[in-house]
């Protein structure tokens, strides 16, 4: 793989896969650092894919899997400060997007994904499923109590 086709992936899905990363840690110097070692790891690897969304599914995953790696590390869990959701520098179209973001990152970890990827990446159920190794009951289940977290969080009137 030659620099020119490295950054045509690079440019084609470094926004979905930090979205990802930033959904699952909460913070976004975490999620660009797991943006970068999900990329290289792409690119020292000799896969083909067969279409694009193939791709960034495998993209996600491997980023999924390194957010889950650093939560489990000591420097993690002895020395973690998270940037606040202000710093993030994301940008909204309306307040009531922020406000629906705002209560989708105070979801737990395991919630957090299913709904990014649910919701904002567009993934079906079963897709999900296969990106972050569960069962498609296990998502769905965590589909309906994150749906009932934000319910609850966002009131009637703003649920998804």
């Amino acid at each position: 793989m030659n620099d020119y086709q490295m950054a045509l992936i690079y440019d084609k899905y470094s926004s979905a896969i930090y979205r990802a990363a930033f959904a699952y840690c909460r913070n976004s110097a975490d999620a660009e650092d797991i943006t970068q070692e999900t990329f290289i790891k792409r690119f020292q690897s000799d896969i083909s894919f067969p279409d694009d969304k193939t791709e960034k599914a495998w993209l996600i995953r491997v980023a999924a899997n390194k957010c889950r790696d650093m939560f489990r590390s000591a420097r993690y869990r002895f020395f973690y400060n998270s940037v606040p959701l202000d710093e993030a520098k994301l940008v909204y179209e309306t307040p009531e997007e922020s406000a629906v973001y705002h209560a989708v990152m105070e979801l737990p970890p395991k919630y957090r994904i299913v709904i990014h990827l649910y919701y904002y990446e567009g993934y079906t159920v079963t897709e999900t499923a296969k990106i972050i190794g569960k069962s498609e009951t296990a998502v769905q289940t965590q589909l309906y109590r994150a749906r009932k977290l934000l319910k609850k969080s966002l009131g009637e009137e703003m649920c998804i």
